[in-house]
């Protein structure tokens, strides 16, 4: 796959998994903790220090805080025993 494509698609699996967990979907923060983790691999397998990490750079703070917030005010519902 090509460099540059693989780059875009991980992009836009990091938005992605931001925007669900902006929705409030249970259970996202592990989806977006395993895409920027997936993003920083790929950048970090070209040996470069270009663009990509520009961008993982700025964006991963934002996603660390979301995480964290998304922790903090998650409380865990269980099923309704009927």
């Amino acid at each position: 796959m090509n460099s540059k494509r693989r780059t875009a698609q991980l992009k836009d699996e990091v938005y992605r998994q931001m925007f669900r967990l902006e929705e409030g979907r249970p259970g996202v923060e592990i989806g977006l903790a395993v895409a920027l983790l997936r993003a920083w691999i790929a950048a970090d397998s070209k040996h470069e220090d270009g663009e990509d990490r520009d961008w993982l750079k700025k964006i991963s703070p934002i996603c660390l805080q979301m995480i964290e917030t998304a922790l903090k005010t998650n409380v865990p519902t269980l099923p309704c025993a009927h």
